[in-house]
């Protein structure tokens, strides 16, 4: 798989993942289809095989903190426009800040490939 994306590309999805198993966590019961809960898992196994993917390329730290950074902004983001959760100015500037993390580790990584 490494052959045909990048370890950015790999951790980008790995993130995507992680908001989906994250939000299954979140709104996906016990008493839910056996699909939905299976869905879950898989989101969560493969989030975890695309983040062990992009660490054999990247710095540890790096991508971990890429990788929670994309999932947390991603599931605050999506609660705030989804769920109608609260969009306070403050919440906004620290949802920034995180997107702002994320690009600046992606800058300065030293890493150009995927």
């Amino acid at each position: 798989m490494m052959a045909l994306f990048g370890p950015w590309t790999l951790l980008v999805l790995g993130g995507i993942l992680e908001m989906v198993w994250a939000l299954g966590f979140k709104y996906v019961g016990r008493d839910a289809p056996w699909w939905q809960q299976g869905g879950v898992v898989l989101a969560l196994i493969g989030s975890m095989t695309l983040l062990f993917l992009a660490m054999k390329q990247l710095p540890a730290g790096t991508a971990y903190a890429v990788w929670t950074g994309i999932g947390a902004l991603g599931v605050a983001t999506f609660g705030i426009l989804v769920f109608k959760e609260p969009a306070t100015l403050a919440r906004i500037v620290f949802l920034a800040l995180i997107l702002i993390g994320i690009i600046g580790l992606k800058a300065t990584s030293g890493s150009s490939a995927g």
